[in-house]
């Protein structure tokens, strides 16, 4: 048997480089266009940001686990089930998007003022975000949508669809923020736009395809006893995150203002690495489905020595961009000394990101989730949060913070490829 082919490999992760790479493209913008308001306005949206983050994460939860039910039920060549489970999917998303509408409605200042302390940080973040929330469902629908398009191997109508809605995302943020002078509620309303666009365009998508639309109960279960140890891992992810920018936040709003452009820059960096990660997905969970576990392998190993080039690029872009990418987002001195802070890190954890994300994609194609959810969980307890209170407790600043996220991944990258190795993911069938 031969290795998956390059171009087989690009022509899945080119479409959902394009897919992923529209949101975190946006943030930026969106970051740029609030820093521009000034230090406390881009703290705000770090904070609101973050909290608004949960529901894109509880869209990846469901994005994963449909890709890995759709692509081994594709390999099986039950196309029409596999969309199906894109369906339900969307079911789970839509109750789930209102939940967190009615949550941020009731709780953001609350929860604000909890994170960044009582002031004008906390109180721009709950307007930002009691706003933005009310996008929640159309993020999670666009991407359980993407979920059961990456199993079929539609690479296409993703990019259609989520490129059109943040473009239009983007020419109005700035438009809103400034002419219109609704200021940063107005990068809020741009939000919601965006996320209300692409989801009804995923939504469509299903309709066409003429599969029953009916909520089925056995299938959700399923989906959600995937999605349980996914929920469980990401959830791990989101702690890590948000305790980070709590800590953060006591270190000032221009340490807050510096960790949200770094991160935002981590993020669009994650999210490009993802797109070998969703063709993992693709394509091992159609090996694996076909009863191909020995092309399984070889398809790991391959997309795991390409993460790892990527990585080693990405890396040396971000070195070089410490002279001029924090300068597209602030000109405020205090956060450009904080943001150098962050950047040695950012850069060492670019070295190994590649491999950590590749092999993420391989194992959730494989349905490996308990293990994933495992990994995540002793990574989180044993690392990053640790890391984040002792910076807390000790005074660290900025660069204890991307110590500790550093750490986090260093752990992952070590579990990850023991579990490579071992080889005892490759479990063939329709349905793991």
């Amino acid at each position: 048997m031969t290795d998956v082919s390059l171009r087989r490999i690009a022509g899945l992760a080119l479409p959902a480089l394009a897919v992923l790479a529209a949101e975190p493209v946006y943030l930026l913008v969106d970051t740029a266009v609030v820093g521009h308001l000034g230090r406390t306005a881009l703290a705000s949206l770090a904070i609101g940001g973050g909290v608004l983050a949960v529901a894109a994460w509880i869209g990846n939860v469901l994005a994963f686990g449909t890709t890995s039910r759709s692509a081994r039920l594709f390999g099986a060549d039950r196309r029409a089930e596999a969309v199906a489970e894109g369906v339900q999917a969307s079911w789970l998303a839509l109750a789930a998007g209102l939940i967190l509408v009615v949550a941020a409605q009731f709780g953001a200042g609350e929860l604000a003022t909890a994170m960044a302390g009582p002031g004008e940080v906390a109180d721009g973040a709950a307007t930002w975000l009691r706003i933005a929330s009310l996008g929640a469902p159309g993020i999670l629908l666009a991407l359980a949508g993407n979920g059961w398009m990456r199993g079929v191997q539609d690479t296409r109508r993703p990019v259609r669809f989520v490129l059109g809605a943040n473009l239009l995302s983007a020419v109005l943020c700035p438009l809103l923020v400034y002419p219109l002078g609704m200021g940063l509620a107005g990068s809020a309303v741009a939000n919601v736009i965006a996320q209300c666009v692409s989801g009804a365009l995923f939504v469509r998508a299903l309709v066409v395809e003429g599969v029953p639309l009916a909520p089925h109960p056995a299938r959700l279960l399923a989906q959600l006893t995937l999605s349980r140890d996914l929920i469980i891992r990401g959830l791990a992810f989101q702690v890590c995150f948000l305790s980070a920018a709590a800590v953060t936040a006591r270190f000032g709003a221009a340490a807050l203002a510096a960790h949200q452009i770094a991160l935002q820059l981590w993020m669009f960096c994650a999210f490009a690495l993802d797109a070998l990660a969703i063709a993992a997905q693709s394509l091992v969970g159609a090996d694996l489905g076909a009863g191909r576990a020995e092309e399984a392998r070889r398809t790991a190993a391959r997309i795991t020595r390409i993460g790892a080039g990527c990585g080693v690029v990405l890396a040396a872009f971000i070195a070089v961009g410490a002279w001029w990418l924090p300068g597209l987002f602030t000109t405020d001195r205090a956060v450009l000394d904080q943001t150098m802070v962050a950047w040695p890190w950012f850069v060492a954890m670019e070295l190994v990101a590649g491999v950590v994300f590749a092999l993420d994609g391989v194992l959730i194609g494989a349905g490996d989730v308990a293990y994933m959810r495992n990994l995540t969980i002793a990574a989180a307890l044993g690392g990053f949060l640790p890391a984040i209170w002792v910076t807390y407790a000790l005074d660290l600043g900025l660069g204890g913070i991307w110590a500790g996220l550093t750490l986090f991944i260093l752990i992952r990258l070590v579990t990850l490829v023991a579990r490579l190795v071992s080889g005892r993911w490759a479990v063939v069938g329709a349905v793991r």
